[in-house]
């Protein structure tokens, strides 16, 4: 299967530029599963909880309408970053929309810095979603940094992570490979790139979008500061097989009667 990402550089508030720069990018792409960054259609750096609750919207609103255009021009399952605005809540959450519509949403559930002041802390279980023949899970850029995410989405089954990012630390690209390695799952990263100055704060951002193999490889890695879009070819059976050898098994192996919960 054909999996991939599309790093990008959006202009702040400017959602309809920011589709139209996707489309350029895209041209005539083909997929299973295509990953766009974090916040990918406003930009990051917000000024106010007022300016971000105007860039808000509902998983039918603009940013849906077209991922869901995206998904039909690609034949893929698209993962998208986008401010949700849900009964007056404000989350940073990712879509998953197929040709067909929203297949799923998830709610960001640890914020970085400022994030705090701008956004609710995710509401929702960790969940996998299954689509064609493979299962899904999805977190958000600093959801990297908390190794249970990416476990818990392995435990529930997830073949690949969606990794939607908007990456400041210089960590998370060399931290994706354990991730990958201690979970034997795939995972997509899809950053952007530039420098967002406003409300005080300046962020530039990492770029260097990965693919990361169930056994550490990197299979794509993107430039530091160029729009880029990449797809890669996976299997799935190896990440279905959590053993290590013929004794140990990653799942199995563990002694959570010895693991405090807290």
């Amino acid at each position: 299967m054909k999996v991939g990402y599309i790093q990008t550089s959006p202009i702040f508030g400017e959602k309809q530029q920011n589709f139209d720069n996707i489309d350029l990018i895209i041209s005539k792409t083909k997929a299973d599963i295509l990953v766009l960054p974090e916040l990918f259609a406003t930009g990051y750096t917000f000024s106010s909880r007022k300016e971000v609750a105007a860039l808000a919207e509902s998983v039918e609103g603009k940013t849906a309408g077209f991922l869901k255009n995206l998904a039909k021009k690609t034949n893929a399952l698209i993962i998208g970053g986008y401010i949700e605005n849900y009964n007056g809540k404000i989350y940073n959450s990712a879509m998953i929309v197929s040709k067909e519509g929203v297949l799923g949403n998830y709610r960001k559930i640890h914020l970085y810095y400022k994030e705090n002041l701008w956004f609710e802390h995710g509401d929702m279980p960790l969940k996998v979603f299954k689509f064609k023949e493979f299962t899904l899970g999805v977190m958000i850029c600093f959801d990297w940094f908390f190794p249970e995410t990416a476990r818990s989405l392995a435990l529930l089954g997830a073949d690949i992570i969606a990794h939607p990012s908007n990456l400041v630390l210089p960590y998370c690209q060399d931290a994706m490979v354990t991730r990958c390695l201690e979970n034997k799952v795939y995972a997509i990263t899809s950053n952007r790139v530039g420098v967002e100055r406003r409300g005080g704060d300046s962020f530039k951002f990492t770029g260097k979008s990965q693919i990361t193999s169930y056994n550490g490889e990197i299979l794509s890695s993107a430039p530091r500061s160029e729009t880029f879009i990449d797809i890669v070819d996976i299997e799935l059976g190896e990440v279905r097989d959590k053993s290590i050898n013929a004794y140990n098994h990653i799942f199995k192996d563990r002694k959570v009667e010895f693991y405090k919960n807290k």
